[in-house]
């Protein structure tokens, strides 16, 4: 049986590290509720916390090595394996496979079930890296053709 890490909420981690208050924290969970979106790309976009703190805080808490995309180069057989509609909802991009694991980059790994979606959805084994969501976002304007 897999050992399975209790990961906190991303926000939680954001607010225990001190990169946003309390409030913050209701209040970007008020607009996703309302709105809908990922909680990290909603704090971001309310000018609550950076994208690179968000990554660093995930690092630091969790040890998921971070992967830089700008220069990254992606086989877009590999690509294939997740269905762009899926990408997006998620934030994340596979990068690499080898065997039966599959490697993803994701703004934020601590969403465990998009991490069983994939893992049902390729019958592969995934291992996580940490990216941005905006190079994610330009990774998929440039792989998903």
């Amino acid at each position: 049986m897999a050992n399975r890490i209790n990961l906190k909420q991303l926000g939680e981690l954001l607010a225990d590290r001190n990169l946003i208050t309390k409030d913050q924290l209701k209040h970007a969970l008020e607009v996703q509720k309302d709105k809908g979106g990922l909680i990290g790309q909603i704090m971001v976009d309310l000018g609550y916390v950076s994208e690179e703190a968000i990554a660093q805080a995930i690092m630091a808490q969790y040890g998921f090595p971070y992967l830089p995309l700008e220069n990254y180069e992606i086989d877009t057989e590999i690509v294939k394996i997740v269905p762009k509609n899926v990408s997006i909802q998620y934030c994340l991009i596979p990068v690499d496979k080898i065997g039966y694991n599959l490697t993803i980059a994701m703004a934020n790994p601590l969403n465990s079930q998009a991490v069983e979606d994939i893992a049902l959805l390729s019958g592969l084994c995934v291992q996580l890296f940490v990216s941005t969501a905006s190079d994610i976002k330009k990774a998929i304007e440039k792989y998903y053709k």
